[in-house]
């Protein structure tokens, strides 16, 4: 059996998102499962995960990417749209038309980690895997490809030579340190554009009371340790 289409895999995603109160469409949950097997299977673009991971990528790396959807979902129900202390709210409930001038881009991509959950559960959004390493490139491109993600854009150079900027987003995951990654990501974000971060909380505990950021943590399944997302706004 293939490890991310174990039932008990499934069935920890879909606790995971239940708990934050969201029940993903039979068709957005069938594009996730279908890109978990493609990490997880396929070999002819190197080692793109471990043995270890492969067990556990709905439930911890899924997860994980999805943070950033259900952080805006949840603070769409929760806060006011103009509230500038949850820098992504009301992301969600703009027209389609406003929401398809949306440019997200993800740093240093690898296989895929968070952009494409990202992409998939939110279609109507412009999205940018950037990713220097050839094969890494080529393994996303056929993924694009089979998943028909008409909405996601794979960029094989680094994120500095791009050529992308006046960015509403840009994310990265367990990249470098924030400091580092905010540096890269600023000159590219529009004036009012966010930097997005998932990090492990030992590593951000020092960002508590910066005042530029806001800090959500969170813990996925079976994981002990606590997790984070990390925004900081481009004023």
């Amino acid at each position: 059996m293939i490890p991310s289409q174990d039932n008990t895999q499934k069935e920890l995603l879909n606790q995971f998102l239940a708990a934050a109160g969201l029940n993903l469409p039979n068709e957005t949950l069938g594009k996730l499962y279908q890109y978990a097997d493609l990490v997880v299977t396929t070999k002819e673009f190197g080692n793109l995960i471990s043995a270890k991971d492969s067990e556990k990528f709905l439930s911890r790396h899924i997860a994980d990417s999805l943070v950033p959807y259900i952080y805006i979902q949840t603070r769409d129900k929760e806060s006011p749209s103009n509230d500038s202390q949850q820098p992504l709210s009301s992301l969600v409930c703009r027209p389609k038309a406003v929401l398809s001038s949306i440019k997200w881009a993800d740093m240093g991509a690898g296989a895929g980690c968070p952009v494409f959950p990202l992409a998939i559960a939110m279609p109507e959004i412009q999205f940018f895997a950037v990713e220097p390493r050839h094969m890494r490139v080529n393994f996303m491109q056929m993924v694009k490809e089979k998943l028909k993600l008409d909405n996601l854009t794979v960029v094989g150079k680094r994120f500095e030579t791009s050529g992308l900027g006046d960015l509403d987003f840009i994310s990265c995951r367990a990249l470098s340190t924030f400091e580092n990654d905010w540096e890269r990501a600023q000159p590219a974000l529009k004036k009012g554009g966010h930097f997005v971060t998932l990090k492990s909380f030992n590593n951000i505990v020092h960002l508590e009371n910066d005042p530029a950021v806001h800090i959500y943590k969170y813990s996925l399944p079976l994981e002990e340790q606590v997790y984070a997302l990390v925004t900081r706004g481009n004023k």
